[in-house]
Order: C-alpha cells, then structure tokens, then sequence
C-alpha cells in the first residue's frame, strides 16, 4: 500500500473522478466501464459504431455496484449474440480524447500508466502505453478512413508521443499551482481550458456535452519529478514541475516572440513544491515557489535555415503601442498578481546588431506600458547578461544570480501552509482551502476545520477591529469554526496526539512572479531559473522548520542534488522545444567537469539542434497544431503539409486553415442523461493594470497586429560564423548596498539605442556591470 502524505477519504458517486476502466465492442457499440479507486461506484457509457462520421455519445446515469455492472454486461451480450455478443477490447485508465481527420472518427485511450509522485496524498501519473481506436465499425467506415492522406494524418499525430513528459492525476489539479489550488475552487469544464491541459481541444466534444470530466483525463505536458532528500537528518520531498503552455506552443524557430493575443512562445510555468517527509497522522508543512520563462513579447521571428546555422532575427515595428506585450502582463498579473519582476539575460552589447535590437525594443515596450500603471503596479525589468559573465567563474555567476534572486524572492514571497491530517476537509479540492475574511485578507476555511495559533487569531481580531467600515467585530468573524477554541486548548495542553508539541503558524502566499528570458529561453534561463530555486528551497526549508537560516550554501550537497534536477529540467524542455538538450556549460564547469569535454559537449548539441530545427521542426510543428486543434483538416482543402509556415502572422489571416483558438471541433450529436459536475465561475485574481482599449485579438478585431507580409523594418544579416568578443571593463560597485538598491528602483533610465551600447535599460536593480553576450551558450563554440 502506498504510503500517503495526507489521509485520503473513499471516494463516493459524487467524488468527481473514475481511474480504472474496461473497454469493450459489439458490433454496434462499443461500452466503456469506469470505476472508483475503492470499487464503490462503476458507471457506464456507450458509443455508437454505426455512424460512419458523427460521434454519438450516451452516459448512463446509473451508479451501478459490481455485480450490478457484471450482470449488465451479461445482458448486453445476450442481447448481441447474434452479431457476434460482446467483447472485451482492453483495460485503460481515462480517455486523452476524440479526433477526426477527413474520414472517422478515432478514440484516443490511456492504456498502461506508471507512478511518478504524489502531492498531498493524490498520486501522479505518466502515461506509458496509449492506442487510437476507429470509432465506426469496419463494415460502415467509409473510403475516405482508407485513403492516403487519412493515414498521413494518423501518422502525424502519432509523433506527439504521450508517453515522453505527459503527466496527469485523477484528483489533484495538477495543471494549476498549489496555491491556487487550495485558494479556488474550481471544477468541471474550466479547469481543462486552463493553458496548460494539452488535450484541451482532444476532449472539449465529449466533455462539452455530457457536462462533466469524469471520463477524461487532463494532460499536462512539460516536466514532473519528485524526490526524497534530506537535511540535518531529516527528510523532505520536492516536486519540480514545468508546466508548458498550449497557447502558441510550437518549435524553436517557428515559434517566437507573441501573438496577437498576448500568447507568448515557450511559455513555461515552473513550481518547486517542498513538504516533510513525516509519518502519516501527523501534521503536514507543505510549500511551494512559481516562477515563469517565456519567449520576449514582441513580434519578432527568426526563419529556420539550411545554410545559416544562426538565422538572421526579424523585428517588426508595426505594433508600435505594443498592445499584445500588454495583453501578455495583463495575463501574467491575473494569474500570479503583483510585482511581475522581468529578468532579461540576453546580450547587452554586439559588433553586429542582433539581440541588442530585441533588448532595446524591450526596454521601450516597458516603459511605454509602466506609463498607464499605477506606480505599485510597475513591471519591475533588469537586463543582465548572463553570457558576459559566464566567461569567468561559474561560481561568480550563480552568486551574482542568487542575489539578484534573493531579492526578487523578498518581492513576491512564498507560499507556505500547514495542516493536520484528522483536520483536513474530506477531500483537498472539493473546496478551496482558503476564504477571504470579512476584511477581505486570505485566510484558512471554516469548513476546513483548520486551526489557527491564538496569537494570529487575536490579531486578526485587532485589524478588523480598527476597520473604518464598523463591520469586522469579533462576532462576525463567522469564517472561525467553533472548534477552534477547544482545539487549540488541546494543542496548549498536549492533549491532541499525532498534535502534540506542534506549533502552529499563519500561512504564507506568493504575490507577483519572476519572469525569465534570453532568447530561446533554454539555456541561459535554466540557469537562472536554478539560482531562483536554490534561493527559493532555502526559504521553503526554512518555514518547514529544517534550517535555522532561511539559505543553502552554494557548496553544500543539497545545492549540487538541486542543480541536478534543474539541469534535468532544462534538457527535457530544450528537447521539447530546440530538439537537443540545454547548453550546460556553467553547470558542467561548477561540477568540475574537464573544459574540454564541456566544448565537445556543447559543440554536439548545437549541431543537433541545428539539424532538429532545419530537418525534423516542421512536422513537429505540424503534428502539434493537429493535437492541439489549431489545424483541422476539410475535404476539398488543402493538406497541412502543402501549406507554408504556421508563423503567427499567418494564423488568423484570409485564406488560413488554421483555427482560431477558441474555434472548436462540433460533435454533431452526442447525447447523455449522466451525472452533472457545472462548471466553476471563479474568475481568476483580479488584475491591478490599468488598462487601455486594446484592439486585440481576444476581443474578435482580428490579426490587426500581426506582422505584415512585406519587408521588416527592422533586420539582421549575419552569414558568417565569426563573432568578436567585446568586454568592457567591470565596475568594482558592489553588488547590494542599501543606499544603492534605493537608487536603483528609483530609476526610469531606458535606453533607446537601436545597438543597445553603454546604456542601462534596467528599472529593477540598476548595476552597471550586470549586463553583455549569446543566442545561448552556444555561440562561445563559434566565436573559437
């Protein structure tokens, strides 16, 4: 039996998920049963196979029990005998979705799945097996199912393979945060419409109309991996988990920049989850830290080669208000709130203008976007070249990283909280864990049954007692259950068991994100995004009680074990999206790692992407625009394969066959009388922007900003593999002082210069010398 961190209850009919399921055929149906993890509730639901092309769906409304579900399974085939009764075809563990090419429609199943880690006692799962089944019976299927192209369609979406950095789970959310997790309340539809369930569009049919998810399972595609460490003799588990976006996901060279719609390329969530390893009763300390890496919110491209291994970048000039790099912070301050801190690691000083454009540009859109903001609310932006300062020591780069982390993570905070096991609600995502107070600050939920120390009791007490508006006296503060009292009384007297001698403290939440890039946002960013959690795991250890000092030394074994995990990361999501793993260069020499090696190593790999990104990209990107519905194929249209590049500013446009991305797939008739779950209305945190009329794409005005078909304004022209090394001499400032940091965030200098040279475009942290260098760590085995 696994071992669970918090008590899971037995789920019931209403519990809102089935894990287990029994495909089987007649001629005219196939029948699919679903069970509960306890083998308490078994439902049904039945798709016809005499319609050549619609999809008909029927859900039993009945919960039968299992020898209820055996008898009708008993009669269905007597009732078939004479076409044969009824089969079983095979076991799987949820449906990824329907989908229809020109012909049938197929039947997308999980048919083996394995273990990977648990989150507050919900296990995670890979998938490690799946299969497409025609819907229609062989005798009714039409010609067209057999015909070339039908078959080069099934080929293609075979490519996205479910089994590599697919993950899901049956009743933890894991497409969203822990903190919004336990703080919404979200069910049903809207939590696959989140930009981080991939088979979204796969499952929007079935899920549409029979009004609930439990036949579905949601796909997260990215990176999971968890771990027991330990430290000072006591043991913790961590959770990294990168969630990538579905919206404008795509391949390294047909992918960049932003869209009209504020979708970004390569966006990436990445959650470092923390929690003791304490036996099971007893009460649990759980935390987490989110930060984000996405492509820079301009529109700018770069046009794959064969001949030039460093494609010319292409800026275009036309969204001159930069309306989608707002729709974007728009969008990243509703899901994280304020500050949004933008950490830009690309090169600060060229020969020949390149990432210098896109630096400058970027600092321009900043200001031009910080002007509307109230001045609490501004997008905090430092550029830091990483690649300049890679030439030297690893180990300085991490320091200098670490800090300016340090401070980032002093802005936004973590999330923290603890729970007691007897105390917890009946099942973690049934209800949100937290309420807003009559003083509308965050707090445990009364049906939760949570406790809070006395001290923070009376002192939310006193805030709401001083509240101008009369309403917060102590009898309205309904959201304290009445429990609370005696509780903490047993707690205080050593009464409470698996409680005993546990202090409890107020919860913590994360406000605002640190948003990373460079340009591929791979390498340089994976980098970075390692110094955050490394920063980030102190403070979470910290609150967990495990360190007396909220800091991990740079030298110490937790450091290296974390280090690994993040370069792990950052190779699964370089092989996503670039088609090679990551540029490791800092992390190869902070191990020790022989130079020589190291440059064979990066030398490889930069070959390898070039290949993937000139030679194996384009049917990437074909296949994942098929997956995620974003190309739909139409008798009489021509094939995706005979159209020309997907680049954003083709989508959208007249005479594109590329859905929108609220376009969807109709199922024609489906039908069900099965058990209802509504969809949640929670809207998502209230964004501080203030906001102009933008003419954007979500509000139906079209591609109005899309690139324009003719010739850049703005453009690079290098053929040649040769680059100069230019290093201007360091400052000895240090780092942080306090007279200084205060100057710093005071600063609005922005740098208009096209080439971007001695001039500082950071408002966040104003270091002279935290700037210059690369396309990824790749370019220093060129410039040798």
């Amino acid at each position: 039996m696994e071992q669970r961190t918090w008590i899971e209850p037995e789920p019931g009919p209403n519990s809102g998920y089935l894990q287990k399921f029994r495909l089987y055929e007649t001629r005219a149906n196939f029948y699919i049963i679903g069970r509960d993890k306890n083998r308490t509730c078994w439902r049904l639901l039945k798709i016809d196979r005499l319609e050549p092309s619609d999809l008909n769906i029927l859900e039993d409304s009945t919960i039968y029990s299992e020898i209820e579900c055996c008898d009708l399974l008993k009669r269905i085939n007597e009732g078939n005998k004479s076409t044969g009764g009824l089969k079983f075809v095979t076991t799987c563990y949820g449906i990824v979705g329907f989908i229809k090419f020109l012909g049938p429609y197929y039947m997308l199943l999980i048919t083996k799945r394995r273990k990977i880690g648990a989150i507050c006692g919900h296990t995670i799962y890979a998938i490690t097996k799946s299969e497409m089944i025609p819907i229609p019976h062989s005798t009714v299927r039409s010609n067209m199912a057999y015909s070339k192209n039908e078959n080069r369609y099934k080929k293609l979406l075979c490519t996205v393979d479910l089994t590599k950095d697919f993950f899901f789970s049956y009743s933890y959310h894991v497409m969203r945060s822990l903190q919004r997790n336990l703080r919404e309340n979200e069910t049903g539809q809207s939590l696959y419409e989140t930009m981080f369930v991939w088979n979204e569009f796969l499952t929007h049919g079935i899920r549409n109309h029979l009004k609930n998810t439990l036949w579905t399972v949601a796909l997260v595609y990215g990176f999971f991996k968890q771990v027991k460490l330990s430290v000072s003799g006591r043991d913790f588990k961590l959770t990294l988990i990168a969630r990538r976006s579905r919206h404008y996901a795509g391949t390294r060279y047909l992918k960049r920049g932003v869209n009209e719609k504020g979708r970004v390329a390569n966006d990436v969530e990445t959650e470092q989850i923390v929690f003791e390893d304490v036996p099971e009763g007893c009460p649990v300390q759980i935390s987490s830290v989110v930060q984000n890496r996405g492509s820079i919110p301009l529109f700018w491209s770069q046009e794959t080669s064969r001949l030039n291994i460093k494609p010319d970048i292409i800026l275009s000039k036309k969204d001159v208000n930069y309306q989608a790099t707002r729709l974007h912070f728009e969008n990243l301050v509703k899901r994280y709130g304020n500050p949004i801190i933008i950490l830009n690691l690309i090169k600060t000083r060229e020969k020949k203008p390149r990432e210098t454009i896109l630096r400058a540009e970027f600092a321009n859109a900043i200001k031009l976007i910080n002007k509307d903001l109230a001045e609490e609310n501004h997008l905090k932006f430092l550029h830091w070249d990483l690649n300049k300062h890679s030439r030297n020591k690893a180990t300085n780069v991490l320091v200098l990283l670490g800090k300016v982390a340090a401070y980032a993570l002093n802005l936004t905070g973590i999330f923290y909280v603890q729970v007691t096991p007897p105390l917890r609600p009946g099942l973690l995502l049934n209800e949100p864990f937290f309420e807003k107070n009559v003083c509308g600050e965050w707090s445990l939920n009364s049906s939760c049954n949570k406790i809070e120390d006395a001290d923070n009791l009376e002192k939310d007490i006193s805030n709401c007692s001083s509240n101008s508006s009369g309403d917060c006296s102590v009898k309205n503060l309904s959201y304290r259950n009445e429990d609370v009292d005696i509780l903490e009384s047993e707690v205080r007297n050593g009464s409470s068991g698996a409680i005993r001698n546990f202090s409890f403290k107020p919860p913590m939440f994360q406000k605002g994100v640190l948003r990373t890039n460079c340009i591929d946002c791979l390498d340089r960013t994976n980098v970075a995004q390692y110094a955050y959690g490394l920063v980030a795991l102190g403070h979470q250890l910290h609150a967990l009680g495990l360190i007396d000092v909220p800091q991990i030394d740079l030298d110490s074994t937790l450091a290296d074990d974390l280090m690994k995990f993040y370069e792990t990361m950052g190779d699964t999501l370089a092989l996503q999206y670039g088609g090679s793993a990551a540029h490791n260069k800092i992390f190869s020499e902070r191990r020790g790692q022989w130079r020589a090696a190291t440059q064979s190593q990066e030398f490889f790999r930069t070959l390898q992407r070039y290949y993937s990104n000139a030679y194996m990209d384009a049917e990437k990107q074909d296949a994942i625009n098929v997956f995620l519905g974003y190309f739909q194929p139409q008798l009489g249209k021509p094939a995706l394969w005979e159209l020309d590049s997907d680049q954003h500013y083709n989508v959208g446009r007249p005479g594109s066959y590329f859905a929108d991305e609220n376009q969807r797939l109709v199922f024609k008739r489906s039908l069900s009388d099965g058990n209802i779950l509504c969809e949640s209305n929670s809207p998502m945190v209230t964004s501080d922007v203030k906001k102009k009329e933008l003419p954007s794409a979500e509000k139906g005005q079209g591609g109005c900003m899309g690139l324009s078909e003719s010739t850049p304004e703005i453009s690079t022209c290098e053929t040649d593999l040769s680059y100069s090394r230019y290093t201007p001499s360091m400052s000895q400032r240090m780092l942080f002082t306090d007279a200084h940091l205060d100057r710093c965030l005071d600063s609005d200098h922005i740098c208009f210069n096209e080439h971007g040279n001695a001039c500082n475009c950071s408002n966040f942290l104003d270091v002279d010398w935290l700037s210059s260098s690369g396309n990824s760590c790749e370019e220093e085995t060129y410039e040798r």
